[in-house]
């Protein structure tokens, strides 16, 4: 993602039923994040009581996971993932990004079910802690994207 974002825009979240699939590896960072989309998505009027929020223990479970959430028992409009992935000593960070992205997109399409991808990847905790809890505030940015694809969906679902 660019620093060049979408602009927000007015969303009625009222009756939305989202899913948030969030690693427990780098938890600190991750947990900051799910409370940035959470608050973001609460502006959009989305009630918490529609809200399902599911751990895996790392980023590389997440499509696992997104995938048994798109299985129809929670009819939801969106899901949001989300994880930070630090490069370490080899560059096993960027396997890791590319392949669940891919496999998200992938399930995204299959299902038609909006799948937000907000698995972080960098090279540095610093870099991490810029995009979740400085100025690009990226749990935002997350919220905003899944609020503009269940207005897609809903527009295209219902004709």
């Amino acid at each position: 993602m660019s620093d060049d974002s979408p602009k927000p825009m007015s969303w009625d979240l009222s009756s939305a039923r989202i899913g948030i699939v969030a690693a427990r590896f780098n938890q600190a960072l991750v947990d900051n994040l799910v409370e940035k989309v959470s608050q973001a998505l609460a502006s959009y009027g989305q009630p918490e009581s529609l809200l399902t929020l599911e751990r895996t223990p790392g980023s590389n479970e997440i499509p696992v996971a997104a995938s048994l959430l798109t299985n129809g028992i929670y009819d939801l409009e969106c899901i949001i993932t989300l994880g930070v992935v630090i490069k370490g000593s080899t560059d096993h960070h960027h396997l890791v990004g590319q392949s669940t992205s891919l496999a998200l997109q992938d399930l995204s399409i299959k299902t038609e079910i909006p799948i937000i991808n907000g698995i972080i990847v960098t090279d540095t905790r610093e870099q991490a802690i810029e995009r979740i809890e400085g100025t690009m505030n990226r749990g935002f940015q997350f919220a905003n994207a899944a609020a503009e694809m269940i207005e897609l969906r809903r527009k295209w679902k219902n004709r």
